[in-house]
């Protein structure tokens, strides 16, 4: 019986598009394009969901591919992405009626530090995040999915039954990586109702 819900937050929880979030404060496409694939290269991301890079690091690094007139507004992107994200539609209300039902909810997601310590100043993530039993943040403990030592780390930080315990990931190695250790998977595909379904909630 499944007592525990495990929820990855990229695109599973939250969009992230790396280009709805440079199109705030940039209006021609080719630019969009252009930024996004710099400021949210995985050459630097990887590096912050381990925790082996900081901010400022990342900035400098990505500037240095960038064209003067596109550095500052490319680090207005990259300063602003958690006020940008917005929630997958649907899976609030799924996370609030767990909760209702005495479910235990608890967040494992590769991400930064960055996102740890600003995604309470965001009105719908720290509302969401209210209904959570407990979070472990990669950049913080230097882990990253589907390593099974970050999903060990959960079970033993929460005294968690893996049996007992279903992993929602929108990523397929991911997933792979919670079964390898015991643990029960669901590709999230975006639909959250086909989730509800799946759970019978």
């Amino acid at each position: 019986m499944i007592k525990n819900y495990i929820y990855d937050f990229g695109n599973v929880l939250g969009q992230f598009y790396p280009e709805q979030f440079t199109a705030h404060y940039v209006s021609d496409e080719d630019t969009i394009k252009f930024i996004s694939d710099i400021v949210f290269d995985r050459l630097y991301w990887d590096k912050l969901d381990e925790g082996t890079m900081t901010d400022e690091e990342a900035k400098e690094l990505f500037c240095t591919r960038l064209p003067d007139e596109l550095k500052e507004v490319s680090c207005k992107v990259y300063d602003n992405w958690v006020n940008n994200l917005i929630p997958v539609p649907g899976m609030e209300k799924l996370v609030k009626d767990l909760h209702k039902n005495n479910k235990k909810i608890y967040l494992l997601s590769n991400i930064s530090t960055t996102f740890q310590n600003t995604c309470r100043n965001v009105e719908w993530m720290n509302e969401l995040f209210g209904c959570f039993d407990g979070f472990v943040f990669s950049g913080e403990i230097g882990l990253v999915k589907p390593s099974a030592e970050i999903f060990e780390h959960l079970l033993k930080k929460y005294n968690l039954n893996r049996e007992e315990c279903l992993f929602i990931d929108d990523r397929a190695l991911n997933i792979e990586g919670a079964k390898n250790v015991g643990i029960n998977g669901y590709l999230f595909d975006g639909d959250a109702d086909k989730l509800r379904e799946y759970i019978e909630l």
